[in-house]
């Protein structure tokens, strides 16, 4: 089949997974106290994580237009689109629109997918139809089969800073700055609707990620059929930690370390780690 896989550029990779699948990523933009980073190939992390640890303002971050979508979309006669939760961003529905928008010029197959999860969420449902297109089915089994797979999908983060979420009001500065001083570390995941919702807060990183390790089992099953994802930002030692524990534990398929790029990094923001399987 000739296809294609399209992603906004939440959907963090390695340098493995960017050679195998070839996705097209489609780059937002974030602003940091007006200054504009363009999540693209030339994006530096380090200085959005220095302007963001300097910000004053709550991150923003700004949707792909349907322009961009449409140049990915030309690539190829049948295209699989992944895309950010639809309840964080209006990525899902501009691709959409450019979706609408090609079919009108001709005819060819295009299915956007929301991911209801992001970073290495969308990772993982990327690398699930690479992996049913390979298998041969037909793209309507590649539909059903990813969808169904997306249902199943889990996705936590731990973050070890709060900054982004006192800036951005989701927590109040006085109980930030007391989760702070207590070393509290949020477990933070999916509500299964694609929004975020606070899992567990845990005191001292060590019980955090111990805590999380804890949840996969409570939460997962099949674990021998899935490959499960770490992302993180700036924490490779962290990513490395929690991989060496969860295969104490547990015998998936894979395990798979991909660093953030910058949309994910605005998210869990230094020193964040992101898990999905």
């Amino acid at each position: 089949m000739n296809y294609r896989i399209v992603a906004d550029s939440s959907c963090d990779l390695n340098d493995e997974l960017r050679s195998r699948l070839n996705i097209g990523l489609v780059p937002l933009n974030i602003d940091v106290d007006g200054q504009t980073f363009r999540d693209d190939d030339s994006i530096d992390v380090p200085k959005l994580i220095k302007a963001m640890k300097k910000g004053i303002n709550p991150v923003r971050t700004s949707s792909p237009s349907p322009g961009g979508f449409l140049k990915e979309y030309e690539k190829s006669e049948n295209i699989f689109v992944v895309t950010l939760s639809s309840a964080l961003s209006s990525t899902y529905n501009n691709a959409v629109l450019a979706k609408n928008m090609a079919l009108e010029k001709g005819n060819k197959f295009i299915h956007v997918f929301d991911s209801l999860s992001a970073s290495i969420g969308e990772t993982l449902v990327s690398i699930k139809i690479h992996d049913l297109v390979q298998q041969k089915f037909n793209k309507e089994e590649i539909v059903s089969r990813t969808e169904e797979y997306i249902k199943g999908m889990k996705t936590f983060f731990i973050l070890e800073s709060l900054d982004n979420l006192i800036k951005a009001g989701r927590i109040s500065k006085v109980m930030g700055h007391i989760a702070t001083a207590l070393s509290i570390k949020p477990i933070m995941g999916e509500d299964g609707k694609g929004n975020i919702k606070l899992v567990e807060k845990v005191r001292g990183r060590k019980r955090a990620f111990r805590r999380l390790v804890n949840i996969i089992g409570e939460q997962g099953e099949k674990m021998e059929q899935k490959i499960l994802g770490i992302a993180h930002c700036n924490a490779l030692d962290k990513a490395e930690y929690l991989k060496k524990e969860i295969e104490k534990r547990y015998k998936f398929k894979e395990i798979i370390i991909v660093e953030t790029a910058g949309l994910s990094t605005a998210y869990a923001n230094d020193g964040g780690v992101i898990l999905a399987f």
